[in-house]
């Protein structure tokens, strides 16, 4: 649907016809900066009171800072050089301070006869450099500067001192106050900024007008001006973003579908009727949301996401078979063929003879499951490609290969999607495209996604949660095992995997890379460390050469095997089935076992290097075991000192088994930008003020007051503001699209 045209800005001006082809060039080379609104809502960092100076003691080492100081002493030295062997070379030595420390500023040569005048005792600056160490003092070396003294030399010390000095996020080619200059040319155009918001909301929740809120965070006069102005900021940042998901989601709704009941004695029916278990109270809960969704004559557009074991793959293959029940077919879409085949092969099994439709000895209601992957063989595939085009195939599973333009679908009445963060829009509006009319959408993630993220990244798709696990699965274990500190300890982890096969048990070894012939010549800096690694005794860190490791030394006489994505899927597809079926002892892997592998006989888990991964796919790992009736134990091997931050990560996924805690605490310590380019979207890139988990409250009330102004008013015919607001975020949107290819 079109927006009626948005109201031309004078915010869209190029800053080349304001500041200058020179200046503009580097704002967009540097900070991609193109027009003066890019300029104004490029927001300061934080602010320095001129009185109460930056801490000189807590200087990052070889980062680019700027820092406000008071000149204390400044001396010119004399010296002989190969170029000035007279003794005419000079180097300018000057010390500032800020109370709390002190910082060396060196200038040599030509350069010092301009600092050698302004930087006197006395004199308060800016400075911006690199920070280094000479003869073991922090000091910056022809750092850039800027002068601070008020334009009226009249103007009394006190005022001066007080005022608030926006510092802004700069590069090295771009001091802060280069920035603050060309803010200063452009800020007379934020008068004529259109304001996104209705007047009734901003009035109603007490926020000044937009082109006050520019002004106050460039050129606060008091702290409280920079709440006001931000607090501004951040209702426009999540407003307009949650309006355009709810037009996403208005517009989804408008989409004719085909509503898909399961009759009442059919497959759905006869699959309960074998299971060995009874689903717990919340697969029933998030099954009547899905049956009711589908139900409907719209497409339905929601998200599941559970915690590492909590039966998703059983709640959506219910979903699959309700489609296949009322006459359509089901597409579910993983992320490797691993997975795929693993899906395939546990789909199978739980379904039994239902799975075997048009064979001897199919059941009544049966249907046909085939797989599909790009790495079939011709036969094979053109075999499943003629079973979905007749319809005799129920149900498809498979990679990408599913999107291409040659698979056709008899009637494809429903799309899972396993591990949503793995696909792109475009890819999943491709196999919407495949339906008759478009199909219902059900995504699929293991990765706990704290409530405000799943509003932001997933905020087109309603929500389902399964956060209890089935009877019957184990607790895991997690220990931090030191191996630098402490490397009895990874002796002991070694012995402890020997217990556990000894019991009739199996492990999983994760290692961070594969390390063949082929990585260490790509890479002879990974070969170097290797063998430095050996001289260190350091375990060995990839696939290949722990396995070779663990066989000849502290696993040897068990049955050892390797997994990774290198190798032939028939391969790969041999050693599970091998491990599934207890033939392996010890699979060494890299993260191809990360998600949806299910063997519930295997209990522990080692991860080599687990500092080199992130909380949330630890968490995944780790859910690997623990999967049957005995107990699971996860170690983290790491290196890392105690006291670094990477150790503490490993702690707090040892602390908890809790996937939407470890989500939040994974996204704290992470930039936020990080986790929100997992969206697919250039719209959650776009946060420049909004804080995804300091500001639910906000994003909360943002999506109630987005959604209704939509159903009101889906064309946002009053509203120019808004529409220009919104036409900028998804021009970004697009870009970022074309950016991913």
């Amino acid at each position: 649907m079109d927006l009626v045209p948005a109201l031309e800005e004078p915010l869209k001006q190029p800053l080349k016809s304001v500041l200058g082809p020179a200046t503009a060039k580097v704002m967009a080379e540097h900070l991609g900066l193109h027009t003066v609104g890019d300029l104004l809502h490029h927001y300061p960092r934080r602010y320095e009171e001129r009185g109460q100076l930056t801490h000189l003691a807590d200087l990052p080492m070889d980062e680019h800072v700027t820092v406000v100081a008071m000149v204390a002493d400044a001396r010119l030295h004399t010296f002989a050089s190969a170029k000035a062997p007279r003794g005419k070379g000079q180097r300018l030595e000057v010390t500032i301070t800020d109370g709390s420390g002190r910082l060396q500023l060196v200038f040599f040569g030509a350069g010092v006869h301009k600092p050698h005048k302004e930087l006197l005792p006395g004199t308060r600056a800016m400075f911006a450099g690199k920070v280094s160490v000479f003869n073991r003092r922090l000091q910056l070396a022809h750092p850039a500067y800027e002068l601070l003294r008020g334009d009226d030399p009249a103007e009394s010390v006190e005022s001066w001192a007080g005022a608030l000095l926006p510092l802004y996020p700069a590069t090295a080619k771009l001091e802060s106050w280069k920035i603050g200059k060309a803010v200063q040319t452009v800020l007379p155009s934020a008068q004529e900024a259109l304001d996104p918001l209705p007047p009734s909301l901003r009035e109603g929740r007490g926020l000044v007008p937009l082109p006050e809120a520019l002004l106050k965070i460039h050129r606060p006069g008091t702290k409280a001006d920079i709440t006001q102005a931000r607090d501004r900021l951040k209702w426009d940042e999540a407003f307009v973003l949650q309006v355009a998901l709810a037009r996403r989601r208005h517009a989804d709704a408008q989409l004719p579908a085909v509503a898909r009941e399961p009759s009442p004695d059919g497959l759905l029916t006869a699959f309960d009727d074998r299971l060995p278990f009874t689903l717990t109270d919340g697969q029933k809960k998030v099954s009547k949301e899905i049956f009711d969704d589908l139900a409907t004559e719209h497409p339905m557009h929601r998200l599941l996401q559970g915690e590492v074991g909590s039966g998703k793959t059983l709640v959506a293959l219910r979903a699959m078979l309700a489609v296949v029940d009322a006459g359509g077919q089901a597409a579910m879409l993983a992320p490797t063929e691993v997975l795929a085949q693993q899906h395939h092969r546990s789909v199978t099994e739980m379904m039994g003879e239902l799975a075997e439709g048009g064979m001897l000895g199919g059941a009544d209601h049966a249907t046909k499951v085939v797989l599909l992957t790009g790495s079939m063989g011709t036969a094979a595939r053109r075999q499943a490609m003629l079973d979905l085009v007749t319809g005799e195939a129920g149900i498809v599973i498979g990679t990408h290969a599913l999107i291409e333009d040659k698979v056709q679908f008899h009637d494809l009445g429903l799309v899972v999607v396993d591990e949503q963060h793995r696909f792109g829009v475009e890819q999943r509006d491709a196999l919407r495209g495949k339906g008759k009319q478009p199909p219902h959408l059900l995504v699929m993630t293991a990765t706990p996604i704290p409530r405000t993220v799943a509003m932001t990244v997933f905020g087109d798709l309603e929500t389902s949660v399964l956060d209890q696990l089935p009877a019957g699965r184990s607790p895991i274990a997690t220990h931090v095992v030191p191996a630098a500190d402490k490397p009895h300890f990874l002796s002991r982890a070694w012995e402890r995997v020997r217990e556990e096969v000894g019991n009739g048990h199996q492990a999983y070894v994760v290692c961070p890379r594969i390390g063949d012939d082929a990585d260490e010549a790509a890479d002879p800096k990974k070969a170097k460390k290797s063998a430095e690694d050996e001289a260190e005794k350091r375990p060995p860190l990839a696939v290949l050469d722990v396995a070779d490791h663990l066989a000849k030394g502290p696993l040897n006489g068990l049955r050892v095997e390797v997994l990774h994505g290198r190798m032939h899927p028939d391969d790969k597809d041999a050693v599970m089935r091998r491990f599934t079926a207890g033939g392996t002892d010890v699979l060494v892997a890299t993260t191809v076992i990360e998600v949806g592998v299910n063997v519930p006989n295997a209990t522990a888990m080692v991860i080599m290097d687990a500092d080199r991964f992130g909380v949330s796919q630890l968490h995944q790992l780790r859910g690997r075991v623990g999967r049957g009736s005995a107990p699971g134990l996860c170690l983290l091997v790491t290196e890392m000192p105690e006291a670094s931050a990477a150790r503490q990560r490993l702690t707090a996924v040892a602390s908890t088994l809790d996937g939407f805690e470890l989500s939040r605490i994974d996204l704290e310590q992470r930039r936020e930008g990080d986790v929100l380019g997992q969206a697919q979207s250039g719209a959650r890139s776009s946060l420049r003020v909004l804080a995804v988990i300091e500001d639910e409250e906000i994003i909360a009330e943002a999506r109630e007051e987005a959604t209704a102004l939509v159903a009101r008013d889906p064309e946002l015919t009053d509203l120019p503001g808004l529409r220009t607001a919104l036409d900028a975020l998804l021009d970004e949107e697009r870009e970022q699209y074309l950016e991913k290819g």
